[in-house]
């Protein structure tokens, strides 16, 4: 019995100094990015860990520098997402409900189609999307929102798992007191979904505001800074011209960290919806 206690403390203390360890490693570069970001440095690259001087002058700067407007890529980017998060999301809970609830021809057939599709990363498309949007004229913000919208509804998988869970006697009982399928869904589906929908929505937030392959692809041919997203235009801050990536660096870290805030925020405020989400859609596929 003995030795059976000294094994397991034995185990249980490798688990911690392994979990500890791996805590380490993982907030170790957050750390540094941070004090990277207020470091006063005009040489480049940020060689040490801890800063000699610290300063404000990178915040400051990157939205005072005219030729990189760090204010209109956070205000391209935020509307962008917020768009992408009101659409993405109406329309992944809409067609998990009505795969859930529903049955009609072909759903069996859909759902495996949407499955094999679901396989394939979506940048796989990217040229064949640009070259579409090219020719309808809209290498722009408008043409990047229809990308990041358009295969929303084939994101439905997890939704679909958590309404699978709710007991259809609820939707059978209000249809016998006269609701119609859309009043099922609004006043009861809806309501006891919150969880999936704060998921959804957080995970379309997401998407647009720290993309950066499909903002390269569609944005790279306007020319216009004013026009970027922050991931495309910080990329463009330390990559547009030679020396850059020196001259810019400090900014560029400054600029990584204002836009990990909000998305820090939001999972902060949001963890116990997220959280619930995950694992209530996972029940049942």
């Amino acid at each position: 019995m003995k030795s059976y206690s000294a094994q397991r403390k034995l185990s249980l203390i490798f688990r911690y100094v392994l979990l500890a360890i791996l805590t380490v490693l993982w907030i170790l570069p957050i750390v540094w990015i941070v004090l990277a970001s207020f470091s006063e440095n005009n040489t480049g690259f940020v060689s040490t860990f801890w800063p000699d001087k610290f300063t404000l002058q990178n915040y400051i700067g990157i939205f005072t520098n005219s030729s990189y407007p760090m204010g209109h890529w956070i205000v391209n980017t935020l509307i962008l997402s917020l768009c992408s998060m009101v659409i993405s999301t109406f329309l992944t809970i809409s067609v998990a409900y009505v795969l859930s609830r529903l049955r009609f021809k072909m759903r069996k057939p859909f759902l495996q189609i949407a499955l094999v599709l679901g396989m394939f990363p979506g940048f796989m498309a990217m040229i064949a999307l640009y070259y579409i949007l090219k020719g309808l004229n809209m290498l722009n913000l408008g043409g990047l929102l229809l990308v990041y919208v358009g295969g929303a509804g084939l994101g439905f998988y997890v939704a679909k798992g958590f309404f699978d869970t709710i007991p259809r006697a609820i939707d059978e009982a209000a249809e016998i007191d006269g609701a119609t399928r859309w009043q099922v869904f609004w006043h009861i589906g809806l309501p006891l979904s919150k969880p999936m929908i704060v998921f959804t929505a957080l995970t379309a937030f997401i998407g647009p505001w720290t993309d950066f392959i499909f903002s390269g692809i569609i944005l790279s041919t306007s020319g216009n800074p004013n026009t970027y997203t922050v991931a495309y235009g910080l990329y463009n801050m330390v990559h547009n011209s030679k020396g850059a990536a020196t001259a810019y660096f400090s900014q560029f870290v400054a600029g990584c960290v204002i836009i990990a805030i909000p998305i820090t925020i939001l999972f902060v405020i949001m963890q116990k919806f997220y959280v619930n989400g995950i694992t209530a859609g996972a029940d049942k596929g």
